[in-house]
């Protein structure tokens, strides 16, 4: 089993943007820089020699979200005892998408080979991405 915890508010996958530039149409990923700097998180956590994974994996992730300064104290009270839940975006799947595209070739070969998925995401004071893979 590989434990990774990147701390820091988590990261959603966004969709590539378009621009058009005189009569051509250009796309590009506004994400680049975020990406590197997970995978520089994730690669100084894995042990020495660590090679990416090629069989079939089960991936869990939990997704700390920062609690909102906005929160009203009777908010923030029940984010205290777990009754409120992060039903704000960004959407859960999206967080996984971004997890799984940013680990390619660094802790598995390809992200199809997460077989098994579990995630939430919940309020945190200290907002982090755990991230747990097993090989089955």
């Amino acid at each position: 089993m590989l434990s990774i915890t990147v701390h820091g508010k988590p990261i959603a996958q966004a969709r590539p943007r378009f621009v058009r530039r005189g009569k051509f149409v250009t796309t590009y990923n506004p994400q680049e820089t975020e990406a590197g700097r997970f995978a520089l998180s994730v690669m100084a956590q894995l042990p020495a020699g660590f090679t990416p994974y090629a069989g079939a994996l089960r991936l869990s992730c939990e997704f700390k979200m920062p609690i909102p300064f906005s929160a009203t104290k009777r908010q923030k009270a029940e984010i205290e005892i777990g009754a409120r839940k992060h039903v704000k975006k960004p959407d859960l799947d999206n967080l996984c998408k971004f997890i799984k595209d940013a680990m390619n070739g660094i802790v598995w070969q390809d992200d199809s080979q997460v077989v098994q998925l579990e995630a939430r995401k919940r309020y945190s004071h200290q907002p982090s991405t755990v991230i747990e893979i097993v090989e089955l």
